[in-house]
């Protein structure tokens, strides 16, 4: 057995100038399956670990996936404002155990802005219920002395270079400005007038969190006192001295997250939000509106991996095409190993193993493609997306892919195999004419 390995090694070598493009196809079919089972997987996983704790998240009526989306990874377009009162009357409910406003719609050099009351620091977790920790500094102050004050994200601080005592100001909308350090405030913020300081850094969590700047609500609404609907009025503005003497307490929010003292009163609080009167309101389940998003996704999913299928399914039948296209050339190798003693199931054999060898060269090859690009686009996906890939040990999924690439690489080689096999001696040593 070992000489058949040696010599089916040694002949797919022989072959290599041919062989090794087959290699190359394999490998790419490979990587892009293994890629893009790992991306399914980390997706679904940094989507689902990103908020908990989270009983509720309610907001304006419309669609469950668009109000989660926006309200938690801030994806997507600022839906419809709910009022304060109706948050005020949420958190009076008796099954209710705490409410967290959100308001969003700013942003700082592409990052968005959120804000919030320092609640959202005690309640918020992500993960297994983990909770928001600061590796520096404290949460802003919910007072008048601590209007423009801000808490970042630990990719903000990280790409924008940000330390305690920094001075940022926000821009209007959700402008995208490719987090550019270089870039100065007057270039793309129409709230340069209103400076923030920087009084935390919220620790890694590896959720929308880290690239968000979270302020209070008091100072979202001195930045937009002048403005109506979005534009601020001729003659209108106001210093950010002058702002504090206005009322600052916000009449509409984007969304509110809710808390509840018993997971079991979550329908009947739903049912409340949904049945509410003054106004039309949503609760969703995160998880709920979670496995809503999977099954619009499932069908995008499938389609890449169909593709990923083909793609492999074409480089196995190349493999396949190869093997049967140099099999009449070697006609004559294989007679003579028939003539100094090799049985037709050596034969069968070595041709098998030479395909096996190029399958499995082909999804090693692939193995360690995917895995560096992953390394490569990993910081790349954590800063634009969100989205960390796990160089961790293969998933079961991966490791039944690869499997199914080796499969069908062996059963190509069957094909060849077995023509070899039935060929007779006298084929390959007699002369063509």
């Amino acid at each position: 057995m070992n000489k058949l390995l040696n010599i089916a090694r040694q002949s797919a070598w022989n072959r290599r100038s041919t062989l090794v493009w087959v290699v190359v196809s394999l490998a790419l079919a490979t990587a892009l399956l293994w890629t893009l089972e790992r991306l399914r997987h980390d997706i679904r996983s940094s989507f689902s670990q990103s908020v908990s704790g989270v009983d509720l998240i309610v907001g304006a009526r419309s669609s469950p996936v668009q109000l989660m989306l926006f309200s938690v990874f801030h994806i997507g377009s600022v839906p419809q404002s709910m009022t304060m009162d109706s948050v005020n009357k949420l958190a009076q409910h008796r099954s209710v155990s705490w409410v967290v406003p959100l308001s969003l719609g700013d942003s700082h050099r592409g990052f968005p802005v959120l804000g919030t009351t320092p609640a959202y620091f005690q309640h918020f977790a992500y993960g297994d219920k983990q909770p928001l920790a600061l590796l520096q500094g404290a949460v802003f102050a919910d007072t008048l002395d601590g209007l423009y004050e801000a808490v970042i994200g630990a990719e903000v601080a990280r790409k924008m270079g940000y330390g305690l005592g920094q001075s940022i100001t926000l821009g209007h909308g959700m402008h995208d400005h490719d987090h550019d350090p270089a870039a100065t405030d007057n270039e793309s913020d129409e709230h340069a007038d209103k400076p923030f300081k920087v009084v935390g850094i919220l620790a890694p969590t590896g959720t929308p969190v880290d690239r968000t700047v979270h302020v209070s609500l008091q100072a979202l609404e001195a930045l937009h006192l002048g403005w109506v609907a979005g534009t601020p009025m001729p003659g209108g503005h106001i210093p950010a001295d002058q702002a504090r003497k206005f009322n600052l307490q916000p009449e509409e929010v984007t969304a509110a997250l809710v808390g509840l003292k018993s997971r079991a009163a979550v329908f009947n609080v739903q049912r409340f939000v949904n049945n509410y009167e003054d106004e039309a309101l949503m609760g969703v389940m995160p998880g709920v509106a979670l496995g809503e998003l999977w099954s619009v996704l499932g069908l995008g999913e499938n389609a890449l991996l169909a593709v990923s299928a083909l793609v492999a399914l074409v480089s196995v039948v190349s493999l396949m095409a190869v093997v049967l296209a140099g099999l009449n050339e070697r006609r004559r190798e294989l007679a003579v190993l028939r003539a100094v003693g090799a049985a037709p199931r050596h034969v069968l054999g070595l041709l098998t193993l030479e395909g096996i060898w190029v399958t499995c060269a082909g999804v090693l090859l692939g193995v360690l493609l995917a895995h560096a690009g992953m390394a490569l686009a990993t910081p790349w996906l954590q800063q634009s997306m969100g989205i960390r890939l796990q160089l961790a040990a293969p998933l079961p999924s991966q490791m039944a892919l690869a499997g199914a690439v080796l499969l069908a690489g062996l059963l190509a080689s069957l094909g060849p195999a077995w023509r070899a096999y039935r060929l007779s001696l006298a084929d390959g040593l007699s002369p063509r004419v």
